[in-house]
């Protein structure tokens, strides 16, 4: 795994992001962006599956909060790998970082569950099962914001 990592650090587009003060903060940008866009989409959409905002169909908030959600994610996790590959070895280690990748799994799991049992709007989903959807979500985006955020005190 050490030379996986170290082979990762190594790679040129790594080491130019690593040396690159205006570069990173690009992307650590670009990644803040990206969970900005996650987070907004997953915290409104769970709490509309949790009953508020009643008098709007559950599916037009679905058909607009999920693609976003879906999009925050995917340059979440592209600006992500970039980010943790400047110091890869180090971030493998720090036992915060661990509980952000298992929350992350946890809440991918979760929806790709809910996806692929209830279809792609979710039509088929009785509310009890999206109430339980939504704490989940809820759980692992918030604990996966917390995670990454305490990176930065860890001892790394």
């Amino acid at each position: 795994m050490e030379q996986t990592l170290a082979a990762l650090e190594a790679v040129v587009l790594v080491e130019t992001l690593r040396t690159s003060r205006w570069l990173y903060a690009a992307f650590s940008a670009a990644h803040i962006a990206a969970i900005g866009l996650l987070f907004g989409a997953t915290v409104p959409l769970a709490l509309r599956f949790l009953g508020l905002w009643s008098g709007i169909p559950r599916e037009a908030v679905v058909r607009v909060l999920v693609p976003m959600a879906t999009l925050g994610f995917v340059l979440a996790i592209l600006s992500g790998l970039l980010l943790f590959s400047v110091r890869a070895r180090e971030y493998a280690d720090v036992g915060v970082f661990q509980v952000k990748l298992l929350l992350i799994a946890a809440g991918v799991l979760s929806a790709v569950a809910a996806h692929t049992n209830h279809g792609l709007w979710l039509r088929a989903a009785s509310r009890r099962s999206l109430s339980v959807h939504a704490l989940v979500s809820l759980v692992c985006w918030s604990g996966a914001l917390i995670c990454g955020r305490l990176i930065a005190f860890a001892d790394t």
